[in-house]
């Protein structure tokens, strides 16, 4: 999951992401103030349906893969808190995530992104029709995770969870994780690495990226765990 703020460790953004921010600001500030004048602004602190920093995922539509056709589904609470808080209750996945509990804690995880800025959102993995997976795409440049390796600019995070255990254990992972990746560097024509961060002890998920076309960078110790650092590279996604 996503890391907390607590570290003190100094962030230094470059240039260009200062003044990419900068230009981010200024447009939001404009369609504030238009929708202001129109009486449509949304509730404070909460983006506009679709409107995130991640190039609106909710529009990236379908993608086929040697499993089916899947797709991604941004969250909605009221639908999909219950199946995914199902998920995290599972012991194998409450290993890593650390989200198993009441149905409360993960709609707390949830609500933390949706009432974000756009920088992390979650979604459904729907395969043939079938919700079964669970997703989260973060802009890992503005994440706390740039602390601890050298960011670009637009670098796009992945989280993962297969949802069912008769999907585990047969290459559906790194399937996925290889079409999302696709995904991200179509959709999001800005970034240039698609990069993930699971614990070094969770070794089939890091043989999954591995599979999936992602090079092992580093490893990063990060104040919640000791990761892999996982990249995939746009100009060297055909070659992996």
């Amino acid at each position: 999951m996503s890391l907390e703020s607590e570290d003190t460790l100094e962030l230094r953004l470059p240039g260009e992401l200062i003044a990419l921010l900068d230009r981010e600001g200024e447009r939001t500030g404009a369609h504030l103030a238009r929708d202001q004048a129109e009486g449509t602004e949304p509730p404070v602190g909460v983006p506009s349906e679709g409107d995130d920093l991640l190039d609106r995922v909710a529009d990236w539509g379908s993608t086929s893969t040697p499993a089916g056709v899947f797709h991604l589904v941004p969250v909605r609470i009221e639908r999909d808190v219950s199946l995914i808080s199902r998920w995290m209750n599972d012991p194998a996945v409450a290993e890593f995530w650390e989200l198993a509990g009441p149905q409360s804690v993960t709609e707390d995880h949830l609500l933390a992104q949706l009432a974000g800025d756009g920088r992390s959102v979650p979604c459904l993995g729907v395969l043939e029709g079938a919700p079964m997976s669970y997703w989260e795409l973060y802009r890992a440049d503005l994440d706390p995770l740039a602390r601890h390796y050298p960011a670009r600019p637009h670098d796009t995070g992945i989280h993962l969870l297969i949802g069912g255990v008769a999907d585990r254990g047969r290459g559906l992972g790194s399937t996925l994780l290889r079409a999302v990746a696709d995904l991200v560097l179509d959709r999001r024509f800005a970034c240039t690495r698609v990069v993930a961060e699971p614990d070094l002890r969770n070794i089939p998920s890091i043989t999954a990226f591995l599979s999936a076309g992602f090079g092992f960078a580093a490893e990063v110790d990060l104040p919640t765990k000791q990761a892999a650092l996982m990249i995939r590279d746009r100009h060297l996604r055909h070659l992996l």
